[in-house]
């Protein structure tokens, strides 16, 4: 399997708009690998796109993605649905405001983010009910698992009630993929599905040290209730034995730099810090 991370931000990107603080003028001036756009993920083959923040136009054009067949979404959360349009953007056809037939996207659902997903509206209704008449996309639900082409695709839901997260896992020809990006507390270990993955796409977790503006997390900060911290996080991916490590979904709010992240990579042995436009490949 080969993947894209075509965002490896969370839900701001860095630089953040109009901050001046240390990672956003670093990251002004660098680029990337030091600035980050929202969380999104392409898997080569399939042509299947993981989420779509605000910033996937551009994503896809710079990492030259020529084709999405599919599309999937781990929540309904504005940092990874702000970009929906882009299918509208990818199979419009200008001469009668209908599709493309040969660019035609399928909305590959669980279940429960298929009902949810009509929430995510315009002035006009359901996005997803006017993407459907104009033909942009069709739709496809399941309940735990299915195939996208030859790769076997896992939803296993973090439960919260109304804010329910997926955990995906894709396996093709005996290797294994968990993308869990977001709010992924309580992790869903008693799962085997996610244990022995030959990649892990995992968000960080909690900084508890060196925080914008000297913050502290209390202990009944409404972060605890959806994320780890790091050295929790790591423990995690050492315990469903993944062989490596990526993470995802940093936060411009941890106050860390790219160069930041390569020290913690020299410090601890079989992670990595994503960044935008990392190529990965799973043989």
């Amino acid at each position: 399997m080969k993947l894209s991370v075509l965002g490896s931000g969370g839900c701001s990107p860095i630089p953040k708009p109009c901050c001046s603080c240390r990672i956003c003028r670093q990251a002004r001036e660098k680029g990337i690998p030091y600035s980050r756009s929202g969380p999104a993920l392409f898997l080569h083959g399939i042509n299947l796109l993981v989420d779509t923040p605000a910033e996937i136009v551009q994503q896809l054009n710079r990492c030259s993605i020529d084709a999405v067949e599919h599309l999937i979404f781990t929540h309904t959360d504005p940092d990874h649905v702000e970009g929906f349009r882009v299918v509208e953007q990818i199979a419009l056809d200008f001469r009668t405001w209908k599709n493309y037939e040969d660019k035609q996207i399928a909305l590959v659902l669980p279940q429960y983010l298929h009902e949810r997903i009509r929430r995510v509206c315009s002035a006009y209704g359901p996005l997803v009910s006017y993407y459907l008449q104009q033909g942009y996309i069709r739709t496809r639900k399941f309940q735990e698992t299915t195939f996208i082409g030859a790769v076997h695709v896992t939803a296993l839901p973090v439960d919260r009630g109304d804010q329910t997260v997926y955990i995906y896992v894709f396996e093709e020809s005996g290797r294994k993929v968990v993308y869990a990006p977001c709010d992924i507390r309580p992790f869903p270990e008693n799962r085997s599905e996610v244990y022995d993955a030959d990649l892990l796409l995992i968000q960080p977790g909690i900084f508890e040290e060196g925080l914008k503006h000297g913050f502290v997390y209390p202990a009944n900060h409404v972060s605890r209730n959806t994320l780890y911290t790091f050295p929790q996080t790591l423990a995690l991916a050492r315990r469903i034995r993944a062989r490596k490590t990526v993470f995802i979904h940093m936060e411009e709010y941890w106050n860390r730099s790219h160069d930041d992240y390569l020290e913690l990579e020299r410090v601890h042995s079989q992670i990595r810090f994503a960044y935008d436009g990392m190529d990965l490949t799973v043989k």
